[in-house]
């Protein structure tokens, strides 16, 4: 695990829930969430996400930005809005090497994770620094989860910029959560164990949380930009790779992958995408990776994927 070398902001400031604005710290009741942010050369980006922190109508408790080894001005952006905001403790991390998708990220998070020893909240956000959203985001969230208290894990949609510069969501199964903004109620999350720190674990605690019992999906009405592409920093065809990698060690079904590499054929580079994905998963195969869920895990899991296909069929049948 990756080691920490201090705080930023001590917390003695907080003391009500209503700020000179009007808005809300979610320092009491039971709306009290925590943020996690593992960050590293997010200069270009890192903003957006503070503005749309520090202007929530209702704050967190606490948000521990983990700056990994950040070589660009993350670092100076992170210490200005630190002194602005007592809420914000920032964490500066040894540089974990490269930035390989889903890994050292999680890393990372466990190094923030860690710090929240003794913290009292109901609900964790892993939250990356590449993201915008409105001022009522998590406001509207934690509205969610009061309603249902089996809703373990949630997030809204996200939107990614198309070629001709429209915002536009990404298509995901009902019952995910997409990991840049990721919420998760407490209870759950301990149920769990936490989050792994390795790549698929964005996927295997939706996979455990079901397996307890706990609901988790995503809300259409909730939208967050997300301003750097999935995969912009690894490229197309490896991307597709890694994620072929996932769906092997999560217990994916392998006639499944027949109707993923259907869908990844959809979009660029099209074929290469679906052969790419392929060849992720059978090299997993072959080369005995470890899987990351047991076998009623994996079963779980199969049937959540299948469901999903089979919803729209059991929609027309009684239509």
């Amino acid at each position: 695990m990756t080691g920490w070398v201090g705080y930023r902001n001590s917390f003695d400031e907080r003391k009500s829930d209503r700020n000179t604005d009007g808005t809300v710290n979610s320092n009491t009741g039971t709306s009290r969430y925590v943020i996690v942010s593992p960050v590293k050369d997010e200069e270009k980006y890192i903003e957006l996400t503070l503005v749309s922190v520090t202007s929530q109508t209702v704050k967190p408790f606490l948000w521990v930005i983990v700056d990994d080894g950040s070589t660009d001005g993350t670092a100076a952006i992170l210490e200005r809005y630190a002194r602005r905001h007592s809420f914000i403790r920032v964490i500066n991390a040894r540089a974990a090497g490269a930035r390989q998708l889903g890994s050292a990220e999680a890393k990372a998070f466990g190094v923030g994770y860690e710090s929240l020893h003794g913290e009292d909240y109901d609900f964790i956000v892993k939250l990356d620094g590449d993201l915008s959203f409105g001022p009522d985001y998590f406001e509207r969230l934690l509205a969610r989860f009061d309603d249902d208290t089996r809703l373990g894990i949630a997030s809204g949609v996200y939107l990614e910029m198309t070629a001709l510069g429209n915002w536009t969501p990404v298509p995901m199964p009902k019952y995910h959560a997409f990991g840049a903004c990721k919420t998760v109620r407490r209870r759950c999350f301990e149920q769990i164990g936490g989050f792994l720190t390795s790549p698929g674990w964005d996927t295997v605690d939706e996979i455990r949380a079901v397996t307890c019992g706990w609901k988790t999906q995503h809300f259409n009405d909730l939208q967050t930009k997300h301003h750097k592409p999935e995969g912009s920093a690894m490229g197309a065809i490896p991307t597709s790779v890694f994620h072929g990698h996932i769906f092997y060690v999560t217990g994916g079904d392998p006639l499944f992958l027949l109707f993923k590499m259907l869908n990844r054929a959809r979009t660029r580079p099209y074929v290469l995408g679906a052969l790419a994905l392929a060849f992720g998963y059978v090299r997993s195969v072959v080369t005995r990776r470890p899987r990351l869920v047991n076998a009623a895990e994996a079963r779980c899991y199969q049937k959540m994927l299948w469901r999903r296909f089979l919803r729209p069929l059991e929609a027309g049948s009684r239509g």
